[in-house]
Parts: C-alpha cells; structure tokens; sequence
C-alpha cells in the first residue's frame, strides 16, 4: 500500500486565527484532489509562533479551539483525509501572583470532522529565544494514530532532538515519524536540524518527515526548508527555503519495511551561507512590514555601506517603489557620499531627496551656545547631528506612514557606536545582528548576485572597498574609535555569542587592550540596546532575547 503525504509549508500570522484557518483548509483540499490522504502542519499553526503572553490570555485559547472546530467542519468531507494541526490546548491558574499553567503545545489529528487522535509536546525548550515554560507544561504519553493501514508517530519540535519520544512512539507501533516544528533560523541551523534527524532516525529506525514552518516574526525568522529522511536516514526530500511550499511525499509499506520516496524535483538543494542570510533578512523586511500593515520604508541614506546595504534588502523585499531614501549632508559629509547615494537609487531606481541638516545644525549650536561656552567641540556635537536626521526620518514616517529602517549593524550595537534617538531612530533594525564584516560580504555577494530580479550590481563598488565613517567630524574614520572590524567582530563573536572570557580571549592571542575595551563598551552600552528596534535575528545569539543582562551590574567576566 501507498500513502501519499503533504507537508503544508506556510507563513502563518500570530493571532490570525481565521486566516491562518483558511490558509490550512485551502492547502489540505488541494492537497486532497492530489490523491494526498496525510496532510502535516507546522507547530502551533493555527495560532502562529510565537504568540507569547497571548497564549496567557483565556480569550485566546478560546479563539483557537473555535479555529479548529472550522477547521474541522470545513474538512469534514473530504473522505479519509487527515489533517495534523498545532494549536494550544488548555487553560491554567493566573493571579497577580501566581501562575500555574495546565496549558499544552497540541498537535490535533482531525478526520471527517472530529479529533481523531492527539498529542501533546513533552520536551519544552527554555534556551535561546524560546521560552516555552511559561506557558505550556509537558505533555505525557504518545500520539500515534493510522493512516490508510499506516501508523504515524507524532512529535513535536524539540521532542525530536530527544531519544525518548522517538522511541516512545516506535515502541507504540508507528512506521513513520512526523515531527511539527517551528525552530528559529540562524546562520548554519538548516544543516545542523538535518543532521540532528539523521541521528534520530539512525536510533529509531523509522523514517521521518519534517514539518517547518516559514515566515518572520517580530525578530525571528523561520526559513521552512520542510524535509523527509528514509530509514536510512538519507534526505528524500527538501521543500525551498523562505517561501511558502508544499512539499508531498509517498510512504510505502511492503514486507522488507517502510519505503519513502519523492519526485526528483522535490529535493532541493540547501543554499550557501549568504544566500540564505539574504534570504533571511529579505523574509524579515517583508513580513515584518507586511504582516504589521506599514505602507512603506524610509531610510537615511548615507552613502556608506551599512545603508546601502539596508536599501539593497529592502528593494528586494517589498519592492523599489514602496522605498524612499533620504540623503541628510552635514557639513563633514564627503563629495563622494552623495556621489555614490545619488549613484545607488539610479541603479535602483528608488525615490530618492537630499535635506541639508547644516541650517538645523548651525541652530542648534547657536541655542546652546551660552550653555556651551568654554566647553571644546565633542561627541555632543556628533551626536545632534545624528538626532536631527533621526528626527528628520521619523517626521517623513509620521506624515506618510512609512516606516523607518534603521541601518545599524550588529558591531555597532555591541559597542554603542550609534547615537541613541539618532541613527537608532525607527522602527525596524534590519542589519541588527549582521556584524561589520559580514556586512561587506553580503553586499559583495548581492553585486554579483540578483536573487530577486531587482537589479544587478545595485552597490557602488566605492562603497565597499572606501574605509567606513559615520562623518560626523573632519577625516573621521571608524578605526579612530574601534579596533580593526576583523578583531572587534572576532570578540563579538567569542565574548558576546559564546560566552568566552576576557582571560580566555587575551590567552589565546588577542592584545589584552583591544578585548578589555571591546567587553568594556558592550557592558556600559547595554542601555542603549534596551531602546533600540526590533531588528532580524540571525545567529544563534542576538541582542534581543538571546541576551538578558542587567544594565545595573558590575560583574567582570
């Protein structure tokens, strides 16, 4: 016997849960008149992931139960067709003091209109981005159910990086595995969860099919990439990353064992590392300003390469006509910025205007004047400039209901080498967990690439290989301020994502000088990051909440 499978890779909305409804009755009954009898949502697909403090609120739950009754109905006539769907599940005790939940992470088997199976999530990630403990409590049991003579093992997410419930379930007579997931993107993650299911599918022995879900979410990205590995753990099948996809399958029961097979055109391969980083941040602009209803984008651009890179994304990502750039010269700004702006939004063909801020500087000086008197020109002096942009750009969004990106990278957050209500204005950090030097890389990478059909070689080459300034003062450079971006970014990366020591970093070749004012300028400048955006997470540690330190803390590590 023969069971065709679908996986229904899609971008679900948090909180939309009639959309998100409809989204699955759709796929299902076309998946159906494709002779498809399973058909396997993400985790928590009826409700969105994540819906944080929502899943607290009674109304919510409410609200998904009644989803999935639709659901049901909806599906009720397509004869033998079984649906997995995750939704939450349960209520829980919530006072002003007191919180106990009774609250499940659910996956639901529907079939001609009723629950016909279930199973509840047991292994509850509390790491990194997640924070599951909050809300669910672990689920006991398993959850197999058949199909057409085969018997389907569920699990969900992080149940599947576990021994136990793979077993469980195996030992309770599934054949195959089916595994809901809704795991966070991060540079190297897609390689890394094939390889953790190898590794499942090597102890069990079952094949097993990967449900991802695709979309963005506030910070958070999840690139899809739904897969099936055969029982000798060998990928059968991968979906495309970063787009919505159906990805069908055909299990096959004989007596050697349990066979899984695709279409040649259903394995696709996995993209190389900045590709997908462009994926990621491409998927993050669209559906944060899609999802949340903004009209457009603005951005300051200043002829450097982190706007310029900011303004290449967002081209991709919603289209040049939805994007206005906006050149703010200062008295310090270079010809050759304006040149290479002005060069930039031809190439692109983006709206494009030039407000000189030397007026609004020259004012401001001149009304701080008595304050000012006896005190040398300084940082306060840079920093006015960068708020009355950031003033400027907000303006722009607050009269046409764009938004603001803000251009700021990941280097510059970890040292406070940003002005706080300046160039941090706006609503969405873009390049917020980019690091200077991948920065360079990405924008090398996108002259020679046009995923998107928007334009080849959109960056000036003079942008790239020019030394990076903010021009906020005469010949000023970043490396005036900053060690070399190759060794900052190196810390950055061991200190803040790693959890290295100063000690550890000085030991193995780094000038103590250079890690002693790297980590000292990331502890002092944790105040600014607590008012930055939101901005795309695409390592495995941002500053966001992958990082919770306190800004009152005398701690040396």
């Amino acid at each position: 016997m023969t069971l065709q499978i679908c996986v229904a890779q899609l971008n679900f909305v948090v909180g939309d849960m009639p959309g998100n409804a409809r989204k699955i009755i759709d796929a299902a009954t076309e998946a159906y008149g494709r002779g498809v009898r399973l058909v396997v949502t993400p985790e928590l697909s009826l409700c969105g992931y994540a819906a944080e403090d929502l899943l607290l609120r009674p109304a919510f739950i409410d609200a998904c139960d009644d989803a999935l009754k639709t659901v049901a109905q909806a599906l009720a006539g397509l004869k033998g067709l079984h649906v997995v769907i995750g939704h939450p599940e349960g209520g829980g005790l919530r006072t002003r003091s007191v919180a106990v939940t009774r609250r499940h992470n659910r996956a639901s088997v529907l079939c001609e209109g009723q629950v016909v199976a279930h199973y509840d999530k047991r292994e509850l990630p509390n790491y990194q981005v997640f924070d599951e403990r909050r809300y669910f409590t672990p689920g006991q049991g398993v959850g197999v159910f058949e199909v057409d003579g085969v018997k389907v093992g569920l699990l969900i997410c992080e149940d599947a990086w576990f021994d136990e419930p793979a077993r469980l379930a195996r030992d309770a007579g599934a054949q195959v595995l089916a595994v809901l997931n809704a795991s966070p993107f991060h540079a190297g993650k897609g390689a890394e969860r094939e390889q953790r299911m190898r590794e499942r599918v090597a102890d069990c022995g079952l094949p097993l099919i990967y449900a991802h879900l695709v979309g963005g979410q506030d910070e958070v990205i999840f690139e899809g990439r739904s897969f099936a590995l055969d029982a000798q753990g060998q990928v059968v099948a991968r979906a495309e990353g970063f787009r919505e996809a159906d990805l069908t399958v055909q299990l096959a029961v004989n007596p050697q064992g349990v066979d899984l097979t695709a279409g040649a055109d259903a394995l696709v391969p996995l993209a190389n590392a900045d590709a997908e980083l462009w994926d990621a941040l491409v998927l993050g602009v669209r559906d944060y300003l899609g999802k949340n209803g903004f009209k457009g984008a603005i951005l300051g651009l200043s002829g450097g390469i982190d706007s310029a890179l900011v303004l290449a994304i967002a081209v991709d990502a919603i289209g040049a006509d939805k994007i206005h750039a906006v050149m703010m010269p200062s008295p310090y700004t270079a010809d050759i910025s304006w040149i290479d702006a002005r060069d930039m939004v031809k190439r692109l063909n983006v709206r494009y205007d030039e407000i000189a801020i030397a007026p609004l500087f020259d004012g401001f000086k001149q009304a701080l004047a008595d304050q000012f008197a006896g005190l040398k020109e300084d940082t306060t002096e840079e920093n006015i400039q960068a708020r009355i942009r950031g003033t400027l750009l907000m303006a722009l969004s607050n009269k046409t209901g764009a938004i603001v990106l803000t251009t700021g990278n990941k280097s510059e957050m970890a040292t406070g080498y940003c002005t706080l209500y300046g160039d941090m204005a706006g609503g969405f950090a873009v390049i917020k967990d980019v690091v200077k030097t991948r920065v360079f890389d990405l924008a090398r990478w996108r002259n020679m690439n046009d995923p998107y059909g928007t334009g080849s070689q959109p960056i000036p080459e003079r942008i790239i290989t020019r030394p990076p300034s903010a021009e906020l003062r005469p010949d000023q450079k970043d490396q005036d301020s900053l060690p070399a971006y190759e060794v900052l970014d190196a810390i950055i990366q061991r200190y803040m994502e790693n959890d290295e020591g100063v000690e550890a970093l000085i030991a193995d070749g780094f000038e103590r000088a250079d890690v002693e004012k790297v980590t000292r300028l990331i502890k002092l400048n944790e105040y600014k990051r607590r008012q930055s955006p939101v901005g795309i997470r695409v390592t495995h540690r941002s500053f966001g909440k992958d990082w919770r330190y306190p800004m009152t803390n005398k701690f040396r590590a």
